[in-house]
């Protein structure tokens, strides 16, 4: 049982590991919290003085399915790069110095990703403070009237200096180091004096009790006031800052001028803590009378409302009741101060002292859900909710109990960038926060089940910057939001011809990340190609139809679409290609099993076979002699199934030695084996008969020699050669008869241009010596005025007598002059042969004496007929007759 359970263990645990690598996660950063110096700088902090180089801090993430990570960190364009982080180990390091005072705050984005996502998140690092600042004074340089009566114990100035940094490193307490007497010899006296002290925190100058200022005696003193700050560490070392300030102390004579306020206008401060008693401020006046000032005796007039009085004499303002008695925030207090002669009170002045009560920042901002104060809110909804939707299952308010600028804080989301934002930004005391969708296709369920945000609430104006986190779990729903998805656009799949019915063809895969029924995808196919195949609904698995005969010879390609579908209906589409292979199942064919050949020496016989195979190398054939009667006469060209005789057979002579018979007819057993695997062959018994070469020469007789083995070549070629020569013959003579039919005239040599005639001319027709009465064998036509134009062409010719026959146009002139162009026409000859005419006879051209040019015939032709001349006298007549017409060349 026990080895049992944990195999079953085993079994389930592989299974969970098989199912975790299906998915892909983002990474995550580990939220370590503040103080932690690894994780994702969730509420981090480095003190201003640390050095530059200094290993800070640690990115620390994980990734859920075991990938390794790496670390990155970016700042905002135009910001300062303060920090470097080593991808791989996440280790940060400080690259720039600090400054808390100049910047107490710095804005990065850090950044993990596993190699496929990549998740930013926006991180604030708060810089600490460290006592690297000396106190400042104010208002220097210090000097100070005070009349020479003031009364002993009596403050006679405040200073005050400001130290930059917080805590106790920003707290100023005051000390005198050493006083010199200005006498009135203007001489330094090294001789310290003690007619001054200070209140350590007030910085209240007072003249000590037991001592009184003397105008003839010392007219100016100087007081070297030292401001110390409560000391702090920098650089891990504890140290104390001191700035030194020298107050000129200008003693008066006392007059009859109103006393006047030193140092106004007067400011003071209740604090949350203050007791009754406490001393506010300390007002001064002093006599206006410097060589005989009085007393100032101070009273309050208006304002105190019973929380306040004034020391008479020192002008110094106490409390006189708790903080949290004042009904006000401001007072402003009318004070008095008049002086005191010998005949009581004389002159006067009044100022104002204004008071405020200041609240103490003791107090962090706090989250409230409806329960009460709470730090964790969870909510479960939907994915993919609409941008800009308000979460409404989150009720937070946050709330700090400070007054003023204590109780005012920046509200912050920290988590996935961008993804929802809070509102308000800034709040006052108290607000309702509101949390609203920013993008919506970043709340992905099949990326996250759950979102986690930090809601980080952060005082602005406060040296205590009080923070407040609180966690935001948000529980995503999965919604039908994804369509199914082929591992690839398209399938390619080979498969043998002849393959029975039901073959596995290829198996095709589609995913649908959602979730349950949603991600559940069924198969099917269309297309024109689908015919021959079907689908497994569930594996996608695509067979052959049980009845499917494929056969490369038919068909070779087909393609058609697999559809991949979830149960609403949302589907997606890939293409599959199948190739039918082709098989070697057709063995070689000749076109007859017995062939007769006729070889010519010297010349080979060829012979062909055809294998119906749809590819290479099953279709490729190799020939071969497998038989020959006699034996070793004959080679055969494997590839081209040439046979022709061995080298050494060049004459009849040497076959008829070899046979020892007269008709020269051998029998050869040719095998055509295909290349496929497995191989098929086929033979055939060629009869050859051996003939010499014909004696004729040239490329006719070798055609026809060739052509012995095929009569119906060579007649088809002949055929086609009188065919082609017929149709050139049609096409001339149709033009040439159009031609002739638009000009009226029988096939002129050159382009006929018409003018008006300049003269008549009159023609000759007489028939060739040697010919009969009846028939001609050539016909001319003579022109009297030829050698006219030869020897001057610029002579007026003279008309000839009538002539006996119809008239023809005149010859073209041998030479014509530019400046005039002669009136000629064609000669006109023919003949007529008869029909044992031989074919050899050609016609000729023949040039007369006088440079006509005349076309004839040898002897042996016939005369042209008595019907084809009438015909030709007939259409020249009626040229000759056309008035005001004339042909030129």
């Amino acid at each position: 049982m026990k080895s049992m359970r944990k195999k079953q263990s085993l079994i389930l645990l592989i299974s969970l590991c098989m199912s975790m690598g299906q998915s892909d996660f983002a990474p995550y950063f580990y939220d370590n919290g503040a103080g932690s110096s690894n994780g994702n700088l969730a509420l981090f902090s480095i003190s201003e003085d640390t050095s530059v180089g200094t290993h800070v801090y640690t990115l620390n993430g994980s990734d859920p399915e075991g990938e390794p990570v790496t670390f990155g960190m970016t700042f905002d364009k135009g910001s300062r790069d303060y920090f470097s982080v080593e991808p791989k180990s996440g280790n940060m390091t400080l690259i720039q110095t600090l400054d808390r005072e100049v910047q107490d705050e710095i804005v990065a984005f850090v950044t993990i990703t596993d190699g496929r996502n990549k998740v930013v998140e926006n991180v604030r690092v708060f810089i600490t403070d460290a006592n690297d600042e000396k106190p400042e004074f104010l208002n220097l340089p210090f000097v100070v009237d005070v009349p020479e009566d003031a009364a002993s114990g009596s403050s006679i100035y405040r200073v005050q200096a400001i130290d930059r940094d917080l805590g106790s490193g920003g707290s100023v307490t005051y000390y005198l180091q050493e006083t010199y007497l200005h006498q009135l010899s203007f001489r330094l006296q090294s001789t310290p004096s003690t007619k001054f002290t200070i209140d350590g925190h007030s910085g209240v100058l007072r003249i000590r009790a037991g001592e009184s200022l003397d105008y003839e005696l010392s007219r100016t003193h100087f007081v070297t006031v030292v401001a110390k700050d409560g000391g702090g560490k920098y650089h891990e070392k504890y140290q104390v800052m001191t700035s030194t300030a020298i107050i000129t102390i200008n003693v008066l004579d006392t007059q009859d001028s109103p006393p006047l306020f030193v140092g106004t206008p007067y400011f003071g401060y209740v604090y949350e803590v203050s007791v009754p008693g406490s001393e506010i401020f300390t007002v001064f006046a002093k006599d206006g009378d410097q060589n005989n000032p009085n007393a100032m005796h101070y009273s309050i007039l208006s304002g105190s409302d019973g929380f306040f009085i004034i020391n008479s004499s020192s002008g110094c303002i106490s409390l006189t009741s708790f903080p949290v008695q004042l009904k006000n925030e401001l007072y402003e207090l009318k004070v008095k101060a008049a002086e005191v002669g010998p005949d009581g009170f004389s002159d006067y002045s009044i100022t104002t002292v204004t008071i405020r009560v200041v609240d103490l920042n003791n107090h962090p901002p706090t989250f409230y859900g409806e329960n009460g104060q709470q730090n964790r809110f969870e909510l479960t909804m939907y994915e993919h909710p609409p941008e800009g939707e308000i979460l409404r299952g989150l009720k937070i308010t946050v709330n700090d109990s400070d007054q003023g600028a204590n109780a005012k804080f920046r509200l912050l989301l920290v988590g996935p960038s961008r993804v929802l934002r809070v509102v308000p930004q800034t709040v006052l005391n108290e607000a309702q926060v509101t949390i609203i969708v920013e993008n919506s296709s970043a709340i992905d369920y099949e990326k996250y089940q759950f979102l986690t945000f930090k809601l980080l609430a952060v005082e602005i104006d406060t040296p205590e910057r009080f923070s407040a986190t609180a966690d935001i779990v948000i529980d995503l729903l999965d919604t039908n939001d994804n369509v199914p998805k082929f591992s690839s656009e398209f399938y390619i799949a080979r498969i043998p011809e002849n393959s029975p019915g039901g073959s596995n063809v290829v198996s095709v895969t589609a995913t649908d990340p959602d979730s349950g029924l949603w991600g559940e995808v069924k198969y099917s196919i269309y297309g024109s190609g689908a015919d021959l195949f079907l689908i497994h609904p569930t594996s996608g698995i695509i067979y052959t139809q049980p009845w499917a005969s494929l056969d490369a010879e038919v068909k070779s390609k087909y393609n058609f679409y697999v559809k991949a579908e979830d149960t609403e209906g949302k589907y997606n589409l890939a293409e599959v290609f199948v190739t039918v292979l082709d098989q070697n199942d057709h063995p070689p064919e000749f076109n007859q099993n017995f062939l007769e050949k006729t070889m010519i020496i010297g010349a080979p016989v060829k012979i062909e076979a055809v294998d119906e195979d749809a590819e290479e190398p099953n279709n490729l054939i190799e020939y071969s002699i497998m038989k020959a009667d006699p034996d070793n006469i004959f080679d055969i060209n494997t590839s081209t199934g040439e046979i022709k005789l061995k080298p050494y057979i060049r004459s009849m002579e040497i076959v008829q030695n070899i046979t020892k018979q007269k008709d020269c007819r051998w029998s050869v057993v040719v095998q055509a084996r295909d290349r496929g695997s497995p191989s098929f062959s086929t033979t055939a018994v060629v009869k050859i008969h051996i003939t010499e070469a014909n004696r004729l020469k040239g490329p006719m007789a070798a055609f026809l020699m060739q052509s012995r083995d095929n009569p119906m070549k060579a007649l088809g070629l002949t055929v086609s050669i009188i065919t082609v020569i017929v149709l050139v013959t049609v096409m001339i003579s149709t033009i040439m008869y159009f031609r002739n039919t638009k000009s009226n005239r029988i096939t002129p040599a050159r382009r006929i241009i018409r003018r008006r005639p300049k003269e008549q001319r009159s023609w000759t027709f007489r028939p060739r010596f040697g010919q009969s009465d009846q028939s001609f064998g050539k016909f001319f036509i003579d022109d009297d005025s030829s050698d006219n134009h030869n020897t001057n062409n610029s002579s007026p010719r003279a008309k000839p007598p009538a002539p006996s026959a119809p008239v023809l146009p005149p010859p073209p002139p041998v030479h014509s002059r530019p400046s005039e162009r002669l009136r000629s026409v064609p000669t006109v000859s023919g003949s007529l042969a008869s029909r044992n005419t031989s074919r050899s006879s050609s016609w000729r051209t023949s040039k007369s004496t006088d440079g006509t040019q005349r076309s004839g015939q040898d002897k042996d032709g016939s005369g042209i007929s008595s019907a084809l001349v009438s015909e030709l006298k007939m259409r020249i007549e009626q040229k000759i007759n056309e008035a005001n017409q004339g042909y030129y060349y």
